[in-house]
């Protein structure tokens, strides 16, 4: 089954997305967007280049692996697995994350909305030098 163009301008730009290409976001993104994560809330799409400027500055590297893609309407959900390595994260090792996105897409097949789900623990606070023991016992003794 063919997969609907939107989603694969979107997966396109999340496998090829680095710092040097930061432009790209403007083929999928409508200028309206709204993305949302776990810790982020951001309108508009120069406040998205600008985000995403500063956090791939910071990034030793970073890579999306899209392991399912789904399209009904105007709607599509993503799974994918993350692995970024930040200086300050981990001493520096990969670490992966897996999550989900939503879309939402206008009628002129911009991407509206785009809202990330994942554990920003896992991505996060465990991989910190002082609270990362913390986070992991917490996340045993929770059964999580």
């Amino acid at each position: 089954m063919k997969q609907d163009q939107r989603l694969v301008r979107v997966i396109e730009l999340y496998r090829t997305l680095d710092k040097d290409n930061l432009h790209l976001l403007a083929e999928v993104y409508a200028d309206g967007i709204l993305f949302e994560d776990p810790a982020h809330r951001i309108q508009g799409r120069m406040a998205l280049e600008r985000y995403f400027s500063a956090l791939y500055k910071e990034l030793d590297s970073i890579h999306f692996e899209i392991e399912s893609a789904t399209m009904a309407d105007q709607y599509a959900w993503l799974s994918w697995t993350m692995t970024l390595s930040h200086p300050r994260l981990a001493s520096g090792k990969s670490v992966t994350v897996s999550g989900a996105s939503r879309l939402n897409f206008d009628e002129h097949g911009m991407v509206l909305h785009h809202r990330d789900y994942f554990d920003l623990g896992a991505l996060l606070y465990e991989h910190l030098p002082l609270l990362g023991p913390v986070v992991r016992a917490l996340k045993r003794r929770f059964g999580a």
